[in-house]
């Protein structure tokens, strides 16, 4: 499959990507993630292997968008924060058939 990554065009195929990510270590997952083989790789990480770039040279969206079309799966962090806690001193909803139970947070 022909594609455009950083401005260069690289005819990518789905074995050459697995040929080269056999032996790469993967590297710790923070962000947005290509799963090859059984190993899940940093997308930036895959990236670099694949192109041989430096990975300032091109985004993440760009590798994310061709290991798509070659049939690996990516996947992207959830977006937004974390779900806000309830304050202490207020009552959180009850599940429909559980009883609420009032703690008093001031006294041990």
């Amino acid at each position: 499959m022909r594609c455009v990554i950083a401005r260069f065009p690289f005819d990518l195929t789905r074995y050459g990507v697995l040929e080269s990510m056999r032996g790469v270590k993967p590297e710790p997952v923070t962000d947005d993630l290509v799963i090859v083989g059984r190993r899940r790789y940093p997308a930036k990480q895959v990236g670099q292997v694949v192109t041989g770039q430096d990975r300032r040279d091109f985004s993440t969206a760009e590798i994310l968008r061709a290991m798509t079309r070659l049939g690996f799966t990516c996947r992207t962090p959830p977006t937004g924060g974390p779900a806000p806690a309830t304050p202490l001193g207020r009552k959180a909803p009850a599940m429909p058939g559980t009883r609420h139970v009032a703690l008093d947070h001031g006294q041990v």
